[in-house]
């Protein structure tokens, strides 16, 4: 797992997460793309989660009339993020925190990519329900995290398939595997089925899954 407190984690972590992370480049982009059949050319969209900047950077990218509030209980991340972002960051704002700390909005879309996996069922649909409390009627969310099957044997193979495209990709196998060891021990992962209802329960609806890979699945849900 990234330590977001460690120097040299923060500076490798936008390499480490393309590497680990099957098709992560193309998830941005998806998202950036579902969020946009709602969201307007001068839209406001809420990144939760957005310590590193990678799907800000993309966001900006692909959509250049819309503004950005980020956030992320991660300083370290967060000045990560602001350096990533370039010139890009004359169009975002960034918070220190955790979802209570971002603006009310009304936003017109929000993300919140590789960030639910870290908390635990009751914090997930808090946060859930914070960022639909931030969203206009109709505004779209995409969440991406780990889920998988509750079912021992299940969660273990797409752990291991985890480990696998980590290696395919240069990571080291022993630190590869190590890692997922330590996911798979440490982190609340929900199954979907849990992770749907709970975004049901919080608000959302039209929930779709747009995105599975291995251990990872995708979702657009509007609010």
């Amino acid at each position: 797992m990234s330590n977001f407190s460690d120097p040299q984690a923060i500076a490798d972590y936008a390499e480490n997460a393309t590497r680990r992370i099957p098709g992560l480049v193309d998830v941005h982009r998806m998202s950036a793309l579902l969020m946009a059949e709602s969201t307007p050319a001068d839209g406001r969209v809420l990144v939760v989660g957005a310590g590193g900047g990678m799907e800000l950077k993309s966001f900006a990218r692909s959509f250049p009339g819309w503004q950005f509030d980020g956030v992320d209980p991660s300083a370290e991340m967060l000045s990560l993020a602001k350096t990533a972002l370039g010139p890009l960051a004359s169009r975002v704002q960034l918070h220190h925190g955790y979802v209570e700390t971002a603006p009310e909005g009304p936003f017109d879309a929000a993300s919140c990519l590789l960030t639910l996996h870290f908390t635990s069922e009751a914090e997930r649909y808090r946060t859930l329900r914070e960022i639909h409390a931030r969203l206009k009627p109709g505004g779209a969310f995409v969440a991406m995290h780990y889920s998988v099957s509750q079912d021992r044997t299940e969660r273990e193979l797409a752990l291991s398939r985890c480990a696998a495209f980590a290696i395919s990709s240069g990571v080291d196998p022993e630190q590869a595997r190590a890692t997922v060891a330590a996911i798979g021990k440490q982190l609340p992962i929900l199954a979907p089925e849990q992770d749907e209802e709970l975004m049901r329960r919080a608000g959302f609806s039209g929930i779709s899954t747009f995105y599975v890979g291995l251990a990872f699945r995708g979702w657009v849900a509007h609010a």
